[in-house]
């Protein structure tokens, strides 16, 4: 009886550490976002990442940067949503993550993928560039984490259009994020010429 009383007790406390380890689905993620988003009259950010991605990383690090985070805090509840991982690494999606990415036709856009929605879902804006006068429920071209002009420029053009950030906040974003920018690469050494003069 002893025996059994212990190696039920392992069970539930097994049980439980797997139920704490589970990932939220996407639709309680985004229906608290949503409601936080209301009752802070805030627009809502939605980030889809992996583990993996290091330009998903990049764009956490730049938004978090202590210059620059009560910006976006005081205008956007951020929820991120976690997909496309390695086998391996399944367990760490939201289940529902996708579904969602490809409803915001994120799912062929690659990661980080992102957009602003309004408390109601309805999406604002991007980070798919598409040509003039397309709706936002075409697909575009993705600018993932900003780093060159034209992405940066289109970033900041979705904050504006989503938020309350004035100019000068706007700048420091966009001094940021053009820090992403890859260095460019050394041009390569030419051959030497051969033959004779």
């Amino acid at each position: 009886m002893k025996k059994q009383l212990i190696l039920g007790l392992m069970l539930l406390f097994t049980a439980g550490a797997f139920a704490q380890t589970e990932m939220p689905t996407a639709e309680s993620v985004l229906k608290k976002a949503y409601a936080q988003a209301s009752k802070e009259k805030k627009k809502v950010m939605v980030i889809f990442h992996a583990s993996w991605c290091g330009w998903c990383k990049k764009m956490d690090a730049s938004m978090a940067e202590p210059a620059l985070s009560k910006f976006f805090t005081d205008n956007y509840v951020i929820a991120h949503l976690d997909v496309l991982e390695q086998p391996e690494k399944k367990n760490l999606e939201n289940p529902g993550a996708a579904d969602v990415m490809k409803q915001y036709q994120g799912d062929k856009a690659g990661l980080p993928f992102w957009f602003v929605a309004d408390t109601k879902g309805k999406k604002l804006g991007d980070s798919q560039i598409r040509p003039e006068g397309a709706a936002l429920d075409t697909y575009g071209t993705n600018v993932g984490c900003p780093a060159d002009d034209n992405e940066v420029a289109h970033f900041i053009k979705v904050l504006k259009g989503t938020s309350k950030l004035n100019d000068s906040e706007l700048a420091q974003i966009t001094e940021r994020f053009a820090k992403n920018k890859p260095a460019p690469r050394p041009a390569a050494a030419k051959p030497a010429a051969t033959g004779s003069r």
